[in-house]
């Protein structure tokens, strides 16, 4: 007997990703910037994203954009992978992105609250 993975399923894979993007692109976009602002770029401890806050805000827009579009296609390529996954290995591989997708929201949320710990307390968390 082969148990397919669910389109529903999928689908719901897609909001997640949709969710950790929102996290980890706009929402620590918009938190970064407003703490650069407040605390300067020499706080921000990514060294690529310290590298474009001394950039011109289209730059940074831009790049974050292309991080969108490059995660979309290798998670479409994800998807396309499990739908082609046998039975009873696509079950352990529909697992591995659920956890996958758990992890980048987990890691958006920190960042998040790191910002906003940065804007309010003047300092990170870490």
């Amino acid at each position: 007997m082969t148990t397919r993975i669910a389109e529903s399923r999928i689908e719901e894979y897609w909001d997640w990703i949709a969710v950790a993007l929102f996290l980890l692109l706009a929402v620590d976009l918009l938190t970064t910037l407003a703490a650069a602002r407040l605390v300067g770029t020499g706080a921000e401890s990514n060294p690529l994203m310290r590298w474009l806050l001394g950039r011109s805000v289209l730059v940074v827009i831009g790049a974050h954009l292309a991080v969108v579009v490059l995660v979309t296609g290798c998670f479409r390529l994800l998807v396309e992978r499990l739908r082609r996954t046998p039975s009873p290995a696509n079950q352990y591989f529909a697992l591995a992105i659920e956890a996958w997708l758990g992890v980048l929201v987990a890691v958006g949320l920190g960042v998040f609250a790191n910002n906003l710990s940065v804007i309010v307390l003047g300092g990170s968390l870490l």
